[in-house]
């Protein structure tokens, strides 16, 4: 059950969750793995675990998964919009079509 991150993105929470479980309890360097790749923060994953010992494992690092690729999503389209090219500005009064008074070299 090897994801892209591009799939992941796709999964809905509960499929996640599924995927999760399963690699917790049969290989769970698998999800280190992948909670690597996303760049899900170790601080982070280490506090919600601790701060919510009664609740699935695989919920939590769901939801911190989740939150860490809408980020990379947002980035992703922010750097996006900054390379597409804008309108030039319209230029006011006559052009000078012709090359006199242009620097020669």
């Amino acid at each position: 059950m090897e994801l892209s991150l591009l799939s992941l993105e796709n999964l809905s929470k509960e499929k996640l969750i599924d995927y999760l479980n399963e690699y917790i309890k049969n290989d769970f360097s698998k999800v280190v793995q992948l909670l690597y790749r996303i760049d899900v923060s170790e601080a982070k994953l280490k506090k919600v675990l601790q701060e919510n010992p009664n609740e699935d494992a695989a919920s939590l690092i769901a939801e911190l998964i989740i939150e860490r690729l809408a980020m990379a999503k947002k980035a992703r389209e922010s750097f996006s919009n900054q390379n597409k090219p804008t309108a030039s500005p319209e230029i006011e009064g006559p052009v000078n079509t012709d090359d006199e008074g242009a620097e020669r070299l």
